[in-house]
């Protein structure tokens, strides 16, 4: 009897000693995960991050052709999630070195996604890229904003940045120049997918 019970309290010592280590542990691995997204002050000074990162709402946003999507349809790769219009002119300036970002990150596990707010809908994008030469990105729209609500994007242009576990871990709020090397460079580094080492 007293054996047992000397076993059961050995493992009650045990399990608390894992329990503690988890609880002391895992915070710091959590900050040290988001702490490679927190560039110096001199590479993106626009950015903010999200602390603790937190998951994406899932509401619906539509391609020009109408299919619709979610955020959920992008889990496993990186998303820089631009909200923007025609009408914005700072939105307009940053177009370009989105659409020069997106082929640079090309194939890296990260896309971009510039959701419009325009009323008019699709037909106002296509015009938009057409006159601008953008080739390079989606045609999608926010139909009654409510991603753009969901996730409380109060102004143009804002960029959401989600990791591929989809979880939201930063975003910039105003005009980026998202071309630049180190931002390209932060952007593969904060935003694609860990990968598997071979064996």
């Amino acid at each position: 009897m007293n054996t047992n019970m000397l076993r059961f309290a050995f493992a009650a010592v045990v399990f608390l000693i894992i329990v503690w280590v988890i609880v002391a542990i895992y915070p710091r691995l959590a900050s040290i995960e988001s702490e490679k997204c927190v560039p110096a002050a001199n590479t993106f000074a626009k950015f903010f991050p999200t602390q603790p990162p937190k998951p994406v709402l899932g509401e619906a946003f539509f391609d020009g052709g109408g299919k619709e999507f979610t955020l959920a349809d992008y889990r496993g790769k990186g998303v820089v999630l631009n909200f923007w219009a025609t009408w914005c002119f700072p939105c307009v300036l940053e177009m370009p070195a989105l659409d020069s970002l997106q082929v640079k990150i090309s194939g890296g596990g990260v896309e971009v996604l510039t959701v419009s707010l325009n009323r008019g809908g699709s037909a106002d994008v296509e015009k938009f890229y057409r006159k601008n030469r953008i080739v390079n990105l989606p045609i999608l729209i926010d139909r009654g904003e409510a991603l753009t609500s969901g996730l409380g994007v109060t102004g143009l242009p804002t960029t959401v940045l989600i990791d591929a576990e989809g979880k939201e871990i930063g975003r910039v709020v105003g005009a980026a120049e998202w071309d630049k090397p180190k931002i390209v460079a932060f952007v593969r580094d904060c935003l694609a997918p860990a990968r598997t080492p071979k064996t």
